[in-house]
């Protein structure tokens, strides 16, 4: 983006190595902190850099050995469910370290990338969540002829994104007969089955403390997830839903989010019960209050420092 070298930028967008395109709201953010900043402003990609120590001196450098002035304000758009303690996260970090404050944080984005990490977060903070279980070192061939993992429920890894890897298991018999079949790098997590929430959720945007957009999202097919990147629709609704909003912008800060897609179910009391959230949310073109919320923020962090 720009046409002035990004070493000299204050304003960065941390991205995913390439050639991996942009995703459609992480390339329409960068247009805009471009056309805020300028020069001032310029994308990096994870695969480009070069970081350590030198005579005692924290040091950033590309591959082709130029010195990189580290800027003031870092926009983390490399999904969670990718990052690697021992590669991204080690970035992000040296990025701390050098003085730059990062949306989100190394700590917060650690947090997240774990579904289960975020519950155990949550329901510290007294935050309501779905019943789940999970398990260290136990093979997943016990686990799931444990009494306490019941059905229906819903199973997921711990470390996944975009609906996938997650499914509904009707009955501890199917669980047992597929347990041998289920990838076993990371753990799963066995969920309690909302059914009121079946193939329905609500997404809330947070942006530094307030919900700046929400949206109801639908499965077209009367599947379990309703992720739009599994093809479903979405209705906008911010304002409709005060109680979900505040709690999403609760979840957000208890993780140490300023910028969070937060995922709420339905439950059959007319409430809401947590389901996930997210360090690097997507949204869609109609909502429009999201890009204005993270640019005016990004200005504030400027003018802070």
């Amino acid at each position: 983006m720009g046409s002035v070298p990004a070493a000299a930028a204050d304003v960065w967008m941390l991205v995913r190595e390439n050639p991996v395109p942009l995703m459609k709201a992480t390339q329409a953010l960068a247009e805009a902190l471009e056309a805020a900043h300028g020069p001032r402003f310029a994308v990096w990609h994870t695969d480009e850099l070069l970081f350590g120590v030198r005579r005692g001196r924290l040091v950033l450098r590309t591959l082709g050995g130029l010195e990189v002035a580290p800027p003031k304000v870092v926009l983390v758009r490399q999904t969670p469910g990718t990052m690697a303690q021992d590669r991204e996260v080690s970035l992000l970090r040296h990025l701390e370290h050098l003085g730059a404050v990062l949306i989100n944080s190394a700590s917060a984005h650690i947090r997240c990338g774990n579904k289960l990490w975020q519950l155990q977060d949550l329901a510290a903070a007294g935050l309501p969540v779905p019943d789940t279980l999970s398990y260290a070192t136990a093979p997943l061939t016990g686990v799931v002829r444990s009494p306490d993992v019941v059905a229906p429920c819903i199973v997921k890894a711990v470390r996944g994104r975009n609906g996938r890897e997650v499914f509904l298991a009707p009955d501890t018999g199917l669980l047992r007969s597929v347990a041998g079949s289920l990838a076993q790098d990371v753990p799963l997590v066995f969920q309690e089955y909302v059914s009121a929430s079946h193939g329905r959720d609500l997404r809330v945007v947070v942006v530094d403390g307030e919900p700046v957009a929400a949206q109801i999202r639908t499965a077209r097919d009367g599947s379990l997830a309703a992720n739009l990147a599994q093809g479903g629709a979405a209705e906008l609704c911010l304002g409709r839903f005060p109680d979900a909003e505040a709690l999403a912008v609760a979840a957000a800060g208890t993780l140490g989010l300023t910028l969070a897609g937060v995922d709420l179910l339905f439950t059959a009391d007319g409430g809401h019960t947590i389901c996930e959230v997210n360090a690097v949310p997507g949204w869609r073109p109609r909502m429009t209050s999201v890009i204005p919320a993270v640019t005016a923020y990004v200005a504030r962090l400027l003018a802070e420092r």
